[in-house]
């Protein structure tokens, strides 16, 4: 406890920024999108979360090219006609007392499937699917299109595409951008020598495959102002015996993101290739975050299977991470700030006055 609050609802400021708890929606794709458009169902998924008392609330990973996304279906932020549709929701989400963020990404190699419930797969040309890129010509399954490598033209377009994206998050009222650099997406992709073949400047070594990376993040940081705090979501493992991304690399990384004004590590695992054995249990990920937090003195966020409000309380009172990001179980309770607030003995000045005087479900 920390004074009267549990440490879970004190505030945390970052540069100008203070989110009012340290209870995050982790972003979550919806694949609802034409053409990359924000519409209804974003605002009301994202802002429910707002008015359910988290701190701050993510916009689903936001491809910054028509080709980094996931599936024809998932949000964009390539071309200003994004931004108001964007700008409502932020809005909202601002007027309930949370802090609306994004995350900016492109899927590389994992680009052009089809949205979880229609199957899965890649889409092909005549069903709306395209080419995908990545930094080398290796697939993600055995079968799918054999992706294009990018050539030194097309990385120059990848960092440009960030930075714009990130100019026309801060036009839609974003006050947190993430760069996705986990999950086996394309900046991953560059950094695990898995899927890392190259033998250019943006291959081999560490520095040569962490170089994307790092001109992606200081390219945003160019647009990105100095008042709003840059995090970047990185898997600090692919989950491999030998040959893959680990989190000694992860720690290093972490270092070298620190010096170029990133203000935290989301820390996440896994993705780069479909047979990684991951021993996903509660709080699996946390050492993760512990150990970057320890070793490159950066903040952290920690993710993955944290449930109980006992469990995030646990996390950062041990000072294993600064923030937590729950993803799933803000989709089946949105109001979950509010039964930990309950379970913890927190007072929760921020509930809606809307809702005041109503007892709380299954009371």
């Amino acid at each position: 406890m920390h004074g009267s609050q549990p440490r879970l609802f004190t505030s945390l400021r970052m540069r100008d920024i203070t989110l009012r708890n340290r209870i995050a929606v982790s972003p979550m794709c919806q694949y609802t999108c034409e053409d990359g458009i924000a519409n209804d169902w974003h605002l009301v998924h994202l802002g429910s979360r707002a008015v359910g008392g988290a701190g701050l609330v993510m916009a689903e990973a936001t491809a910054v090219t028509p080709e980094g996304r996931i599936s024809p279906n998932d949000l964009g932020i390539w071309e200003d006609r994004h931004v108001e549709p964007l700008a409502r929701v932020t809005a909202f989400i601002r007027s309930q007392g949370a802090v609306p963020s994004i995350q900016l990404a492109h899927a590389g190699r994992k680009a052009s499937t089809y949205r979880p419930w229609e199957g899965r797969g890649p889409v092909p040309r005549e069903a709306g699917g395209w080419q995908p890129v990545a930094p080398s010509p290796i697939p993600f399954n055995e079968g799918d299109p054999i992706p294009n490598q990018l050539d030194a033209g097309g990385i120059k377009e990848v960092v440009a595409s960030f930075a714009s994206a990130a100019r026309r998050s801060l036009e839609a009222g974003f006050d947190v951008v993430e760069i996705h650099a986990a999950h086996g997406y394309l900046l991953h992709q560059f950094l695990s020598p898995v899927t890392n073949r190259r033998t250019d400047a943006y291959g081999g070594s560490f520095e040569g495959r962490i170089r994307l990376l790092t001109e992606v993040v200081q390219a945003v940081r160019r647009v990105w102002p100095e008042r709003l705090p840059l995090w970047v979501r990185i898997s600090a493992t692919d989950w491999l015996d030998e040959g893959g991304w680990d989190v000694d690399q992860s720690v290093e990384l972490s270092r070298r993101l620190k010096s170029l004004a990133v203000d935290l590590i989301d820390t996440s695992s896994g993705g780069t290739v479909p047979q990684a054995k991951i021993p996903a249990a509660p709080g699996y990920q946390v050492p993760f975050a512990a150990q970057i937090r320890s070793e490159a003195g950066i903040a952290t966020g920690a993710v993955g299977l944290i449930t109980q409000p006992e469990q995030a309380e646990s996390i950062l009172e041990r000072g294993d991470a600064d923030i937590i990001l729950l993803a799933r179980e803000l989709l089946r309770d949105p109001y979950w700030p509010r039964r930990a607030a309950e379970t913890l003995g927190a007072s929760l000045p921020y509930w809606p006055p809307q809702y005041r005087g109503v007892a709380p479900a299954g009371r």
